[in-house]
């Protein structure tokens, strides 16, 4: 079986870079294509290429692995990504196509001055570069475990050769290549679900509406917990997935450069509301997989694994070689939809917001050498975006690897609580400067930037003795209302002595 799991991978490594070919022979050339794929990415590609960048491995493997404990107490979260969605629509949208942006963060710079505008910037990359690591991490940790390993191949060479891979196939057309790689990879991430449900509901001999009812009489589709002190709270999972999706998608680099690439601003509001509604369909489409992996090991008698990650590799590769093979191209496109368009998003940000690629005018192959740090000043721009390119992905390789002795837990809770305490003050930052008018003076904002996580860390660990109340997702609220207040508290640039 593992030289058909080969093979099938070779086989779809060959047709991501045959799209990648096929993008890259028309249109926008360079670091146009690369940045923003000349504005021309038609909007119902990048609206279906969306739910797979969005859902990724986590998706993939930790939402059905935690319908055994948490039922579907997910689903408000769910809900919440579309008020999430018509936010980012009818706010973000139109103020990041009005100042014709490339990074978003060069708003801060716009709004508050130069500091903030990386420091917004920073806590992207180290959110961004966390997160979209400990996703990649968890495709090459279940092919180790269930592939590569008992073939006796160590944990690090996948790991290697899939971000090389990744590396290829975005190091020239970036962005404009991602949009359409993304489309292939959500095709082939919904196709591993259904294929095993499918498969289970013929090995059990039941239909879909005799899983859902013999999932709802074990109570496995319970969707809302009215516990209030609980941390699914369903009130808190309904917050708590808007305001991730304002953060994670509005403030985020990777899932707006996408939206970005659209021709219009219209074409770029119908697309992200054409994706909040696929996504509700896409998650029930995976929750109803984590109550067929319980039912079939209910019935069946499979002695589910403890890791909440493991329980879908299981029942899979025990299923039959074709739900194995499905399974791993499933994995496979998950992580690439992942980290493909991090790496372009990690690249230009930093190259806008710390090495001052053009501010303010449309990008083409040239940038003003002055506008760049005095040590690249001398090398082409194509030149400094390809080292920025391979730097960072050696970084997000070494993240990968680091992780190994670490892994634990769920990861989609790792990943949320990365992002509570990352994306917060950028949730602060940008409530502050869209809806006051207040000057603050740029020198207070990285300081206040640290200072929120600090102080939200401190009540979500002792919160539950101070209080008697345990926080969840919502503490990326408390850390964006701590922000504001912050920034709010903090004296005006014009009172500060010079």
């Amino acid at each position: 079986m593992e030289s058909t799991i080969l093979v099938c991978f070779a086989a779809y490594t060959v047709l991501l870079f045959l799209v990648m070919w096929l993008t890259g022979r028309r249109g926008a050339k360079g670091n146009e294509a690369f940045f923003r794929a000349g504005r021309k990415s038609p909007w119902p590609v990048v609206a279906y290429g969306m739910i797979g960048a969005s859902l990724s491995g986590v998706t993939f493997m930790s939402v059905p692995g935690d319908v055994l404990a948490n039922k579907w107490f997910y689903m408000p979260m769910v809900l919440g990504y579309v008020l999430g969605y018509a936010t980012i629509a009818l706010v973000l949208l139109p103020l990041y196509y009005k100042l014709n942006l490339t990074s978003i963060y060069t708003y801060l710079e716009h709004r508050f001055g130069l500091r903030s505008e990386k420091t917004g910037a920073l806590f992207f990359i180290i959110s961004r570069l966390l997160g979209s690591a400990l996703r990649m991490y968890l495709v090459v940790y279940v092919l180790y475990e269930f592939v590569f390993g008992p073939m006796g191949i160590p944990f690090w060479v996948p790991a290697v050769v899939f971000i090389a891979i990744i590396l290829l196939y975005t190091f020239t057309g970036g962005i404009k290549t991602v949009v359409w790689t993304d489309m292939l990879q959500t095709t082939f991430l919904i196709l591993a679900a259904v294929a095993t449900v499918v498969a289970i509901l013929n090995k059990l001999d039941i239909s879909v509406s005799d899983l859902i009812r013999i999932s709802s009489d074990q109570g496995y589709t319970q969707m809302f917990n009215t516990d209030p002190m609980a941390p699914k709270f369903w009130v808190k999972q309904l917050l708590a997935g808007m305001f991730i999706t304002i953060t994670m998608t509005g403030l985020d680099q990777d899932m707006m450069q996408k939206n970005l690439t659209c021709k219009t601003l219209r074409d770029a509001q119908k697309n992200v509301m054409t994706s909040s509604l696929l996504f509700i369909a896409v998650n029930i489409v995976f929750l109803c997989l984590g109550a067929a992996l319980i039912v079939y090991a209910n019935v069946t008698g499979f002695a589910l694994p403890s890791q909440a990650d493991k329980i879908f590799p299981s029942i899979a590769f025990s299923l039959s070689g074709f739900t194995g093979v499905v399974f791993v191209l499933g994995m496979v496109a998950a992580g690439y939809s992942s980290a493909d368009g991090t790496l372009t998003a990690l690249t230009t940000t930093f190259c806008y917001d710390f090495l001052g690629f053009e501010k303010g005018e449309r990008y083409a192959d040239a940038v003003d050498a002055d506008n760049l740090s005095s040590f690249t000043s001398h090398l082409s721009p194509l030149t400094i975006r390809r080292m920025v390119h391979v730097g960072f992905a050696l970084l997000y390789l070494l993240v990968i690897i680091a992780f190994r002795p670490f892994h634990d837990d769920s990861l989609i809770s790792i990943i949320f609580d990365i992002a509570g305490f990352t994306y917060g003050p950028l949730l602060g930052l940008y409530t502050f400067g869209l809806f006051t008018k207040r000057q603050v003076d740029d020198r207070w904002v990285p300081f206040i930037a640290v200072l929120s996580p600090v102080i939200c860390y401190i009540l979500k660990i002792n919160s539950p003795t101070w209080f008697g109340y345990t926080f969840g997702f919502e503490i990326l609220l408390l850390n964006g209302l701590v922000t504001f207040l912050l920034l709010l508290a903090a004296k005006p640039k014009k009172m500060i002595a010079k």
